[in-house]
């Protein structure tokens, strides 16, 4: 075993204690840190698997972005005044979907015919993805930004409206 599978091991573990972090906690504001620490880690995968690139946008989108935005929701709704619990007799069954899922992901894994070897990593440059991403895509990119920023200001609508309303 390398030094570079030790780490990778390491991360693996923390990625999984905090994506259980994710779901099993009982506060919302618990499980949304627990995803930033998710999302990080699995950033720090991408680092390890030499694609900066990727890692870039999972910290900038995932752990910045989504996470942040997730934060304000929970901060400007009411998601603090929810005192009832939120599991339910579903949750074998969540149980049972869950390891269903990761069999095929394994069975996935282990059947696909993969076309190079992990340890030859396809570099390509940020020139080329930045090339791609401008001209290309720039459209998608485009409309993800504006649904995004739409999501943004209708959640601050929302939780405006329901603080009138308290006011009132």
């Amino acid at each position: 075993m390398t030094v570079t599978d030790v780490i990778f091991y390491f991360i693996a573990a923390i990625t999984v204690v905090a994506g259980v972090g994710v779901v099993g906690s009982r506060n919302v504001a618990y499980a949304a840190l627990s995803l930033v620490f998710t999302l990080l880690s699995v950033a720090a995968l991408y680092i390890l698997l030499a694609t900066e690139f990727l890692a870039l946008v999972q910290v900038l989108l995932y752990a910045g972005g989504v996470a942040i935005l997730l934060l304000f929701a929970l901060m400007l709704t009411r998601a603090r005044d929810l005192s009832q619990t939120l599991d339910n007799a579903q949750k074998p069954l969540a149980v049972v979907a869950g390891l269903a899922l990761l069999g095929v992901l394994i069975a996935t894994t282990v059947l696909t015919t993969w076309p190079r070897e992990a340890s030859e990593p396809a570099l390509i440059g940020f020139e080329t993805i930045g090339d791609s991403l401008f001209r290309t895509w720039v459209v998608p990119f485009e409309v993800a930004s504006l649904v995004l920023l739409i999501a943004l200001v209708g959640g601050i609508v929302l939780a405006r409206s329901e603080e009138e309303e308290e006011e009132e």
